[in-house]
């Protein structure tokens, strides 16, 4: 299927690490990429570019003006499946020794790729009362484009909470998501660097509480999630549901015993337009509330919950499948589907070793892609037969995150490093379709 010559793409001696996802243009013309080195230094790292796919030509995108150790900080850039226009993690633009780039400190920013340099604050963030609805109050990170490229998913994280609690040992900053629409928000507050108006009204989409009761549904932290189909799903009743979003949820088993499973929140249709009856902009000791509108809905019951290394779930074009880690009975890593409606688990990959990596799904639905035993795979959906892409690494130039698919299918970029006499370096690589 894939020439298994890989091409280095880049060569530049920095870092280019790709997102887990949505790294591709539109065209498939560049990937976008930020200079981190390592996947923890987002603090550190103050540029976004994109490397052209045939010439090997390098762009930069956008650069923080007053980076320091302690922030801004920029990384984990994404296009629009749509726009030449690209998403990315952004410190609080007043990052300093006292408040350095954290969980709660950070934002989503855009550029479009015709005016570099002039970042697009996305999500509002208003931190000081009366707060803002369709403003946040925290960090917003993992931004994922929806098919249409219309709306954005997040990962976020409290910042009111997350001090009220040094304060109140009841009050917990709970990892929660949300998602943003086109919207405009203005937010009063914008003298200070702290808050931001924004291009999108956000809400949060999913429900956590500091306790959950043994055995339920509840759960305390919701994480890495990722959009349901194209154009949604078909519910069991034969009805379609347009935009939904599933997401990685912790409950309480027996004794306490913290498992992670798959839910769905289904979002209306007529949210945009929705007169919230909730403080969806939260108050000075509660996190904002999801619009009642939002239906939450666990659909894996599960022995060992998800499993394996840290990954965002992906879904079919059509909606039918969920994607996902879990260990076997060999507690081996593999891939695991199920339907949004819950139901039967499938088996996906048959492996010897375990899955190392966050995983993608191919445009058409039919291949998955991900790095086990230090090479690229490939397995077919519909047999489970995997084919090994690359020869298998060692340190230190070892393969690192995601193996991302280009919009048409024949290409797949991922991240390896390079040693040469400046160093080891986080470079880009491709696989093509002959």
């Amino acid at each position: 299927m894939f020439d298994k010559k890989e091409i280095q793409l880049s060569k530049r001696e920095v870092g280019h690490t790709l997102n887990i996802g949505q790294v591709f243009s539109p065209n498939d013309e560049w990937i976008v990429f930020d200079n981190r080195n390592n996947d923890g230094d987002i603090k550190i790292t103050a540029s976004i570019g994109m490397i052209n796919v045939n010439t090997g030509e390098e762009k930069e995108l956008y650069n923080v003006p007053n980076q320091t150790v302690y922030g801004p900080g920029v990384g984990a850039a994404s296009f629009s499946p749509l726009e030449d226009k690209v998403i990315f993690i952004h410190g609080i633009r007043n990052a300093d020794e006292q408040r350095p780039y954290d969980f709660t400190r950070r934002t989503g920013v855009a550029i479009e790729i015709a005016k570099p340099h002039r970042p697009i604050f996305m999500d509002a963030r208003d931190i000081q009362q009366p707060f803002t609805p369709g403003a946040l109050r925290g960090g917003t990170h993992a931004h994922s484009w929806s098919g249409d490229g219309q709306w954005i998913s997040f990962t976020y994280n409290d910042y009111v909470l997350e001090q009220l609690a040094l304060k109140d040992k009841k009050i917990k900053d709970l990892r929660t998501i949300g998602l943003m629409y086109p919207g405009q928000v203005k937010v009063a507050h914008t003298q200070d660097l702290e808050n931001n108006s924004g291009e999108m009204f956000s809400v949060l989409a999913a429900t956590v509480t500091e306790n959950p009761k043994s055995g339920s549904n509840e759960i305390d932290k919701a994480f890495d999630e990722c959009w349901v189909g194209k154009n949604g799903y078909i519910k069991a009743d034969g009805t379609r549901q347009h935009r939904a979003i599933a997401f990685q949820g912790n409950v309480r088993a027996e004794a306490g015993r913290t498992v992670t499973e798959i839910f769905v929140a289904d979002i209306p249709a007529n949210l945009p337009s929705s007169n919230f009856n909730v403080r969806i902009e939260g108050s000075e000791n509660t996190r904002p509330e999801v619009p009642s509108g939002i239906e939450q809905r666990r659909i894996t019951f599960t022995k060992k919950g998800i499993k394996g290394p840290r990954h965002w779930l992906r879904s079919n074009s059509d909606g039918t499948k969920i994607f996902f880690l879990s260990e076997d009975d060999q507690d081996i890593v593999q891939i695991y589907a199920v339907s949004p409606n819950g139901g039967n688990i499938m088996q996906v990959t048959h492996h010897e070793f375990s899955i190392t990596s966050p995983i993608n799904l191919s445009p058409d639905g039919l291949y998955l892609s991900y790095i086990g035993n230090q090479s690229v795979f490939i397995t077919e959906i519909a047999t489970g037969l995997s084919e090994r892409l690359t020869p298998q690494y060692d340190a230190p130039e070892n393969l690192n995150g995601a193996v991302v698919w280009s919009n048409d299918g024949k290409k797949l970029a991922y991240n390896r490093y390079v040693k040469t006499t400046k160093g080891t370096f986080l470079q880009i690589f491709l696989l093509k379709r002959p």
